[in-house]
């Protein structure tokens, strides 16, 4: 059975037009089968992008799993001064991604397959709605792999749902030396703020 975080999705296209609607941004995307949320912006999404604090104005800032782009639209959106890097193992996801950006008016916005990210890269935030149903023997090292590139200071801001294990989530990344903290929560769905594994301090 084909999955959305397969490299080329096997489910024939089924392009559709989906709307991200929030209080500072509106924009028409498009979405297709085969593609994380086709159909709507997923409500997750929607709850980390309402709850989540605005990104900052400058620096690189991910978009892990960015699927058709709504969550790395409109951090570019949000912030024009800062570089976006929407990352994504799916083709057509990134296909998608690059052609929502160039119709919302984007341009400070790359859509880009994780090997193809500067390996120096580091980042002034991360914003996902991780692909949790790869299983964690993945989910594990693609987290920390990335939250590992998060500058000193940054923040990574996580939406899982309870059900998925977003509290057992949480206390992972803080056994792995991750400061977290859960800063929402609405209809099961957690926004988990984490910070850096250097941010952990020795107090004796």
């Amino acid at each position: 059975m084909p999955h959305y975080f397969d490299r080329e999705p096997l489910a024939p296209s089924r392009p559709r037009q989906v709307s991200l609607r929030l209080p500072d941004v509106v924009a028409q995307l498009e979405s297709d089968a085969g593609v994380f949320g086709h159909g709507a912006v997923d409500r997750g999404t929607r709850f980390l992008l309402r709850r989540a604090p605005m990104p900052p104005g400058s620096g690189d800032i991910l978009d892990l799993g960015s699927g058709y782009g709504p969550i790395a639209v409109a951090l570019a959106l949000r912030a024009p001064g800062a570089r976006v890097w929407a990352v994504d193992v799916n083709r057509r996801a990134l296909e998608l991604s690059a052609r929502n950006a160039a119709a919302a008016g984007v341009t400070n916005m790359v859509a880009i397959a994780p090997e193809e990210v500067p390996p120096e890269l580091r980042f002034a935030a991360i914003y996902s709605n991780p692909p949790v149903r790869i299983g964690l023997a993945k989910l594990h090292p693609l987290l920390t792999g990335w939250l590992d590139r998060l500058i000193a200071d940054a923040q990574a801001h996580l939406v899982v749902h309870r059900h998925l294990g977003s509290d057992s989530l949480a206390r992972w990344l803080y056994g792995e030396g991750f400061p977290v903290e859960r800063v929402g929560s609405h209809d099961g769905y957690r926004v988990l703020r984490v910070q850096p594994r250097q941010a952990v301090k020795d107090d004796r």
